[in-house]
């Protein structure tokens, strides 16, 4: 959510930015080493690498950096380091208005940026509609994307936790379109782990008694991953930490760590 997103992603969780930038005649030896180092978990070269080369793609990717590295702390959310992403998305944005790898990270940013605030300012500043927005734009032109659906998946349960039946209905989410969009990402990429774990964290997040059959198979979808890359391993890391929480804690302390976990 989110390679082959970010080789193959979250939030967060598209490999489409990066394959296009290796495909634009003589490929960028920053771009090549900003990928590689993408994979190995080095996001800060990574982003580093992509912002230096000025090409929208190469931007996308830099974003996509930011952000994983972001997801893949222990700490915080880094308000900077948001900011940072958000900037960089933009910027491939202004390259391509419809690039889709920009928009896509651009809707991860805003959305981890709306965590971060109570659901009345999240409300207020309308971060929550515009990442919506955005991936359900990039489905208008791309409707098989994996990962704008992976990202609705989540977006849908979410907002259905934070805002409750109200909420919901005054931003059009359902978990019913929720599933949906799981569905069809899976369909469309059944071995990338982060698109699973990013599933169950939140549905654990939401009613971990209720939903606790899907939270298990998206999990273990997740763990039956080969974990190409670095943000792989983490993803399924964080996947068995719940499994484990599943089997050991109870339904309010199950959903306390979901709550907190990216």
């Amino acid at each position: 959510a989110i390679l082959t997103q970010m080789r193959r992603v979250v939030l967060t969780f598209a490999a489409s930015g990066l394959l296009a930038a290796l495909a634009h005649g003589e490929p960028n030896d920053h771009v090549r080493q900003a990928a590689d180092a993408f994979e190995q978990g080095r996001f800060q070269d990574a982003a580093r690498l992509a912002e230096a080369t000025g090409q929208a793609d190469a931007f996308a990717l830099a974003a996509r950096s930011v952000l994983a590295e972001l997801i893949c702390g222990d700490t915080e959310l880094d308000p900077l380091a948001l900011e940072r992403a958000v900037l960089l998305a933009n910027a491939a944005l202004a390259g391509d208005p419809a690039h889709v790898e920009g928009r896509l990270q651009l809707a991860i940013a805003l959305s981890l940026k709306a965590r971060g605030m109570s659901r009345t300012q999240a409300w207020r500043t309308g971060l929550g509609e515009q990442a919506r927005d955005l991936a359900e734009a990039v489905l208008v032109d791309d409707p098989n994307n994996a990962y704008a659906h992976g990202f609705l998946a989540v977006w849908h349960v979410e907002v259905v936790r934070r805002g409750g039946g109200l909420g919901a209905s005054m931003m059009d989410a359902s978990l019913a379109e929720g599933f949906a969009h799981y569905e069809a990402a899976a369909n469309l990429v059944p071995e990338d782990p982060g698109l699973h774990w990013q599933m169950a964290r939140a549905l654990a997040a939401h009613n971990p008694r209720r939903h606790r059959d899907r939270i298990e198979m998206a999990i273990a979808a997740a763990l039956a991953s080969d974990g190409e890359t670095a943000l792989d391993a983490v993803m399924m890391r964080r996947a068995a930490v719940l499994a484990e929480a599943l089997r050991s804690l109870n339904a309010n302390e199950v959903k306390r760590l979901a709550r907190e976990m990216l």
